[in-house]
């Protein structure tokens, strides 16, 4: 008997950028299709570009309208972009939420650290294990990637099998976890594959990624020649990397420090699931102080120079329990994510300046990344033999270069964007439809529509200022008083000395008196005539026109 419908594919984040992963696999007729979702991660925004967000996060407003036709969510790997939007978006679903160990824990972790965060029931699955989501059939596949327990998916439907390969690398010698199950993945290929939904972050960079514990032996060897007190900033979530931190310590002599909130909280979680078995318990910030020099490793946030984080403040010489002095060290072991690289030489120059050596992957091999160059690719693509290549996980450029490796393989390839809908099967597979896709922006406690004016008037008042304008008014359209204004960001004065204040308030005048008697007894042509005038006036003399809001009171 033939499968019934189609099997469909729709990205609402991370196709396009780096981030915000979240896709959808669906199965059945257009109008009765039951959908998987695979991760519901995070990106981070650029206070440059959104003032006053730090969170971004998918649109889901499509999955709520679905919520009754949702079989689940899956989560590859606790990476922030692949399941840092679970607490603000989960509670708009509440559907079944599938999860290995370590990700389930460090989840848990997470909202126990968030107030007023929701409970998300979780089904734990054993690493490698093969279950049911709904009328998906669904295999684990472990990957090495820069976090515990990262998997590729490997989806059996009726229609064939789809391997999403979430994040990883090809790593023969990881210092945690095992590396990417090639006997698997051979195996699917050897059953046929229909199609492979791939990372791309690293298609771009020819060759291999280097190992693990090639970073390994490198923190060693500088940890055991430096002469003074040493700090190392990774990602928190990089537990093979703290590891390798902590056994480097250990054949120096040192004890570990842990600075930083969310170090702490993977360090607590990784020991409870048995990723640092066998490491020595580390200390807190308050033994810092007091032990010798060369006695000491600070393992530090702040890779990313976040402003808030351990490092950040250590570079300003703010941090209440630990400093940095001549002769110290901080090791980078990690490389700018696109857009951090001021924030990071910010922290770098202030570390400089306090006379610290500082050493990065410029000069050392104290970083790798976790995803997989272009050898690593064609390797996978060989192992997987799939139809059909669609690249996901990166920037145009990146999908770009991860489609012509395909192509040069012999690899059909589909591409598609945020909120494609893409039939895989039966028949010739490509986009068929659209599903709305956007953005919402994380605003203090509130999510917000990427759409709304909110952010868009911030930017605006970032820029040029306000000016409000408070007029009391008679029933005849007079002023009952002198008007009042308070300018902010906004110049005190012109080029040539003249009160910017006196300026607004001559325009208002002028305004006023020149407006016909018909047009006076209404108050909100009233309020905007004086919101143009006294915009005009400031942009001529300033060159910016500020945001202007007039305030009535009739008397």
């Amino acid at each position: 008997m033939a499968a019934q419908g189609e099997l469909v594919f729709a990205p609402l984040g991370g196709v396009g950028e780096i981030g915000m992963n979240l896709s959808l696999y669906g199965l059945g007729e257009p109008n009765r299709r039951t959908w998987l979702i695979v991760d519901v991660g995070v990106s981070f925004a650029n206070e440059d570009h959104l003032p006053g967000i730090e969170l971004v996060f998918p649109d889901i407003k499509f999955l709520v309208a679905e919520r009754r036709n949702i079989a689940g969510i899956i989560l590859t790997h606790a990476h922030e972009d692949h399941y840092g939007a679970m607490l603000d978006l989960w509670p708009k679903l509440r559907v079944p939420v599938y999860a290995t160990p370590f990700t389930s824990a460090l989840l848990t972790a997470k909202r126990l650290g968030e107030y007023g965060a929701p409970e998300i029931p979780i089904t734990e699955v054993a690493l490698g294990s093969r279950f049911d989501i709904g009328p998906f059939d669904i295999e684990l596949c472990s990957v090495a990637h820069s976090i515990p327990e990262s998997n590729a998916l490997i989806i059996r439907t009726p229609h064939g099998t789809v391997l999403h390969t979430g994040d990883w690398k090809l790593d023969a010698t990881p210092v945690i976890g095992p590396p990417t199950d090639e006997a698997k993945l051979r195996a699917l290929g050897e059953a046929g594959c229909l199609a492979l939904i791939g990372d791309s972050t690293n298609a771009v960079r020819e060759g291999r990624s280097p190992s693990e514990s090639d970073v390994a032996r490198t923190i060693a060897e500088l940890i055991a020649q430096a002469p003074g007190r040493v700090a190392v900033t990774t990602f928190a979530s990089n537990v093979a990397r703290i590891r390798a931190v902590a056994d480097a310590a250990k054949a120096a002599g040192r004890e570990v420090v842990v600075v930083g909130r969310a170090m702490e909280r993977v360090n607590q979680v990784a020991r409870e699931t048995g990723y640092l078995d066998g490491v020595q318990e580390f200390r807190g910030m308050d033994v810092y102080g007091h032990l010798p020099n060369d006695k000491v490793v600070a393992l530090c946030t702040g890779s990313q120079g976040e402003p808030r984080a351990a490092l950040a403040r250590i570079a300003k010489d703010e941090h209440p329990e630990v400093t940095l002095t001549s002769g110290d060290t901080v090791i980078f072991s990690s490389r700018p994510i696109p857009g951090n690289e001021k924030s990071i030489s910010t922290v770098i120059n202030g570390l400089i300046d306090q006379g610290v050596r500082v050493i990065t992957d410029r000069t050392h091999l104290v970083h790798v990344s976790g995803h997989p160059r272009q050898e690593e690719l064609a390797e996978m693509i060989g192992w997987v033999k799939p139809q059909l290549l669609i690249p996901v996980h990166g920037e145009a450029l990146h999908l770009n270069e991860h489609a012509n490796l395909a192509r040069r393989l012999g690899i059909k390839v589909g591409m598609c964007r945020n909120g494609d809908l893409v039939k895989l099967a039966p028949g010739d597979p490509g986009i068929i439809d659209e599903i709305p896709a956007g953005r919402l922006y994380k605003d203090g406690n509130l999510l917000v529509d990427a759409q709304a004016r909110t952010i868009a008037d911030r930017k605006r008042l970032s820029i040029s200022g306000i000016v409000s304008v408070a007029l009391a008014l008679t029933d005849k359209g007079q002023l009952a008083a002198d008007p009042e204004i308070e300018m902010v960001g906004v110049p005190e004065t012109t080029a040539s000395g003249e009160s910017m204040l006196e300026i607004a308030l001559d325009a208002i005048a002028d305004t006023v008196d020149n407006l016909p008697k018909a047009r006076r007894r209404d108050p909100d042509s009233i309020g905007e005539a004086v919101r143009r005038s006294v915009r005009a006036a400031i942009a001529q003399q300033w060159g910016k026109k500020p945001l202007v809001q007039v305030h009535l009171l009739l008397v």
